[in-house]
C-alpha cells in the first residue's frame, strides 16, 4: 500500500512516519512537506517529497505521480509565523485541503484521513457543555484557525455527499500535549500567572500525542471512516490548571482583557490579540464517547493525566 502524508516533517507527522515505517514495512510512505527532509536515518520505505500544499498544480502532480491508496492530511498552520497574512493561511489550510480532495477524487484515492480540530466547533457561547460530533460547527469570525477549520469541514461534508466512494476519516483533536510539544496553548502555561475571564470556567480537554498517532495508524490499518473527537476523559478548568502549575490565577473582566490586548498586540508586546478573550471564555469541550464506543479506542491518559505527564516531561 502507498500512503501519502502531508505535513510529514511536522510534530505529529514525524511520529506517524516513524511508527508506520516500523509497523508496516511493506508499505510505501510518501512523506510530503514544504520543509526539506533528509534521507539520513530514514527507513527504506519512506520517500521524502518536497510539496507546497498551497499550490494546487503541485498537489495534483504529487498525487498523480505516486497514486496513493490513502492520504493522511496533516499539513496546517497552528501557530502562524510573524507576518503571515490570513490569505496565506487560507491558501494553506483551506486551499491545500481543496486541492488535495480534488486530486484524490481524480486519481482514485480510496481513503482520506484529515486532522481537523476541536476549534471547528468555534469559541461560541452557544456551544453545548460537552460537544459531540453532531454539534454545529461555528468557527470564529476573528480567529483564522477556527474559521478555516470550519470551512474545511464544510468542504469535506459536501464531498461526502457528492463522492461517497472516497472514505473520509475526520479527526477533531482537542489540545495535543506530548513530551516535546510547543504551541500557542502550551505557551499560556509557561507564563508567570494564569489569566482567566470573569464569569467563565474555561475548561480544556487534552489528548496525548502518541494517542493521536495510534489513532491515525489504526485508521489506516482498518480503513476506517467517520468523524471523531480526540480527547482524554474529563476536562481541566483554568483554575485547576493554575493549581497544578502552582501559579497565581487572576480573573479579569472580558472588556479589560480585550482592551489591553488591543493595545499590546500592535506594539509587539503580546503575541495574543483581542480574539484571545473568546478563545479562553468559550472553550470547545469535546466528548470522546464516539471515539471509545464506535472507533474502539480509549486514550491512555485522561485530560488531567495528560496535563500532568506534560508538566513532568517539560519540567514545569
Amino acid at each position: 500500500m502507498r500512503v501519502l502524508i502531508t505535513g510529514a516533517a511536522g510534530y505529529i507527522g514525524q511520529q506517524l512516519l516513524s511508527q508506520l515505517a516500523i509497523q508496516q514495512p511493506q508499505w510505501t510512505l510518501i512523506a510530503a512537506d514544504i520543509r526539506p527532509q533528509s534521507r539520513v536515518n530514514m527507513k527504506l520505505n519512506i520517500e521524502p517529497v518536497l510539496l507546497d500544499i498551497s499550490q494546487p498544480v503541485a498537489v495534483q502532480n504529487c498525487v498523480a505521480t505516486w497514486k496513493p491508496q490513502a492520504v493522511v492530511h496533516l499539513a496546517s498552520v497552528v501557530t502562524p509565523p510573524p507576518g503571515m497574512s490570513e490569505a496565506q493561511l487560507h491558501a494553506i489550510d483551506v486551499g491545500g485541503t481543496q486541492a488535495l480532495v480534488q486530486a484524490a477524487l481524480k486519481h482514485g484515492v480510496e481513503q482520506l484521513i484529515i486532522t481537523s480540530s476541536g476549534a471547528a466547533y468555534g469559541y461560541d457561547p452557544r456551544n453545548a457543555e460537552w460537544l459531540d460530533e453532531d454539534q454545529p460547527l461555528r468557527g470564529h469570525a476573528h480567529f483564522a484557525y477556527a474559521k478555516h477549520k470550519r470551512e474545511v469541514e464544510c468542504l469535506l461534508a459536501e464531498t461526502r455527499l457528492r463522492h461517497p466512494q472516497l472514505k473520509q476519516l475526520v479527526l477533531r483533536p482537542g489540545t495535543i500535549l506530548g513530551k516535546q510539544v510547543n504551541n500557542q496553548i502550551t505557551e499560556l502555561f509557561k507564563q508567570r500567572a494564569v489569566l482567566g475571564v470573569r464569569g467563565s470556567v474555561s475548561r480544556f480537554v487534552f489528548i496525548w500525542d502518541q494517542d493521536v498517532v495510534e489513532i491515525l495508524c489504526r485508521g489506516l490499518r482498518e480503513q476506517s471512516s467517520g468523524i471523531f473527537n480526540l480527547a482524554g476523559d474529563g476536562a481541566l478548568s483554568l483554575k485547576e490548571i493554575a493549581e497544578l502549575l502552582d501559579k497565581p490565577y487572576y480573573v479579569l473582566p472580558a472588556w479589560l482583557i480585550r482592551a489591553a490586548l488591543s493595545l499590546l498586540k500592535p506594539l509587539g508586546l503580546s503575541p495574543y490579540g483581542p480574539e484571545q478573550v473568546d478563545f479562553l471564555r468559550y472553550r470547545p469541550v469535546l466528548s470522546n464517547q464516539r471515539l471509545k464506543q464506535d472507533f474502539g479506542f480509549s486514550p491512555r491518559y485522561s485530560s488531567r493525566e495528560a496535563f500532568l505527564a506534560f508538566l513532568r516531561a517539560q519540567g514545569l
